[in-house]
Order: C-alpha cells, then structure tokens, then sequence
C-alpha cells in the first residue's frame, strides 16, 4: 500500500468503527446510545443530587461532583463518532479534529486518575486524622485539589499531541478503532515515531498512570494501617465500608486501562472491547457504585424524593383550592 503523506489541514482519516459487520451495525448503535443516555442520566442525576442537598456538601462528594463531569463528557467525546456515523454513513475524520477529539479524551482521563488520587487523600485524612479533617481538607485546599486536576490533566497531554502531529506519513488512513486514539495512530504512522514512543512509554506509564497509582496505593497503606489500630470490628467495618466505593472504581479503571494498553497490538477486537469499557461502561457504572454503596447519597435521594412529592401535594392542593373559590 502506498505511504500518504500527512498533511494536517487536508487528510481525512477513516475510523473503521466498532465491527465491519453491516448487520451488527444497528445493534450496535442502539447498544451505544442505550449506554450513553444511562451514563448522562446516572451522572446528571449524582451531580444535581450533590449540588441541590446540603447535607452532601462536603469535600469527598465535591470531588464526586468533579468526577461525575469528566463521566459525562469522556463518552460524550468519544462515542458520538460511533452515533454519527450510523445516522449519517460518514465514517471520515480531518486530520486536526481527530487530533482534538484525541487530546480531550485523555487529558479526561488524566483529569480522572488525579481525581481518583484526591479522593484517596480525602479518605486518608478522614480515617486517619479525624480531628483535623475540617481544618486540612477546607474549601480552598479541594478548589486548589481539583484545579491542579483539571489543569495538569490538559497540560500534560500537549507533548503527546504536538508529536502526533509532526507525524509526517502514513501507511494507510484507515485506523482500526472507533475514535482517534494515540495508539492507533501510531499504529499507520510510518514516518519515524521514536521520539512519541519514548514519551508514551515514559511520561505516558509514569506520569498518566504510574505516580496516581503510586499515590493512590500510599495513602490506603496508611488507612490499612489505622485500621487496623481500631479495636471495635464494627468500627473497623464501617472504616472499609466508606472506602468501598472508592476502591471498587479505582480496580475497576486501572483494570481496563491495563488491559486496553498493554493488550498486543495484533489482538484489535481486544482492544476495542476494552476501549468501550474505558469510555463508556466505566462512566455508566461509577454513579451506581457510589449510590447503591453510599448511606449518604440513598438518603440524599430519599429526602429529595420527599420533597417532590410534599411540593407536588402542596400544588395540587393550591389548584383544587383554587378552583372550589371560582365555583364558589
């Protein structure tokens, strides 16, 4: 196959999709917005809950309330290519808004890793210093938190980008995915690449995964460790219960990051599936792991639900009222 050369404002690029199968394609696109719409609903619902309840404004749900956002726009990037293409057949990219679409997507992802890691640090000083966790964890310390997330998250990624785009040929502008990602890029990329597959495997493993691993992993050593120290098993109990949910997302990310990116590259279907568990079941799930396992948010709920329907006795009772005073 003849080598094109990349020129950034003119090619296209052809994202091959989920399955070449024609038949599968409506199953598919049904599947996808099927997941997409619970994953808005789910994440909207966790976020309007935290926001309108009081009793949730507190630091670990002000950087639930964050990771809900990134939950919702992470599928949002990424699968409405898949949408796209099945209302409008055109299964084409410019070369730049791949590029976009790619740079969002794992700053989002990076956004979310350090996320991860603050709320780590939350349960640690919650378990560990409860006396000083109003004083340590205050509303300017999680601003500054979740600020650092968001801006780190985009900066840290501008290399990989920059790269990617000095990328000067191509084998072919067929990727074999169903979103512009860095390794199928590099994949058709047949110019010399070195310098992009030393940062991937460099900052890529260190800074994107490794250190909020790292991180993550030193501060439930220290909340083991305070465990451990409580006597009652109750309250032994109820210290690993509020760090359930928590840890149940983190294996539950890192798991699939795992297998997306250190599955061979031969193995495409593999890579797929676990490309579509990254982007859209792990945002569709999360909000269920924190509701079904958080006391808090069941009784958020609950109280919000009260509350509707008190309002909407209260409307109906001002109507008939209303209406007997007009007949009178």
């Amino acid at each position: 196959m003849r080598n094109i050369k990349a020129n950034q404002t003119m090619i296209y690029l052809i994202i091959k999709g989920i399955s070449d199968d024609p038949e599968l394609q409506a199953p598919i696109f049904v599947l996808v917005l099927l997941i997409y719409l619970v994953v808005l609903v789910g994440n909207m619902s966790l976020l309007l809950l935290v926001c309108l309840d009081s009793h949730l404004h507190t630091p670990m749900y002000f950087f639930l309330a964050n990771l809900s956002i990134v939950d919702m726009m992470s599928p949002t990037v990424t699968l409405h290519k898949i949408l796209l293409t099945f209302i409008t057949g055109d299964n084409m990219v410019p070369y730049i808004p791949c590029l976009l679409q790619f740079y969002i997507f794992a700053s989002l992802t990076s956004h979310e890793l350090y996320i991860l890691t603050a709320m780590s640090y939350d349960r640690y000083v919650a378990i560990c210093r409860p006396l000083n966790y109003n004083i340590i964890m205050n509303f300017k310390i999680c601003l500054l938190l979740v600020s650092f997330c968001w801006i780190f998250g985009f900066i840290q990624i501008i290399p990989f980008v920059w790269f990617v785009y000095k990328i000067s040929c191509f084998s072919t502008n067929v990727i074999d995915h169903f979103c512009c990602d860095l390794v199928p890029i590099m994949e058709i990329a047949c110019s010399d690449i070195t310098i992009l597959e030393i940062l991937s495997n460099t900052e890529g493993l260190m800074v994107y995964i490794a250190i909020p691993l790292i991180l993550i992993l030193s501060s439930y050593i220290f909340i083991i460790r305070s465990i451990m120290k409580i006597r009652s098993s109750i309250g032994r109990r109820k210290a690993f219960y509020t760090c359930s949910s928590h840890l149940t997302v983190i294996m539950l990310l890192y798991t699939t990051l795992t297998f997306q990116y250190l599955t061979p590259s031969n193995v495409s279907g593999s890579k797929k599936l676990f490309s579509l568990f990254n982007m859209a079941i792990v945002p569709m799930l999360n909000p269920f792991i924190y509701s079904l396992k958080n006391k808090d948010i069941k009784t958020a709920f609950k109280r919000r639900i009260g509350k509707c329907k008190v309002n909407a006795f209260c409307c109906i009772t001002v109507g008939n009222v209303g209406r007997i005073k007009k007949q009178i």
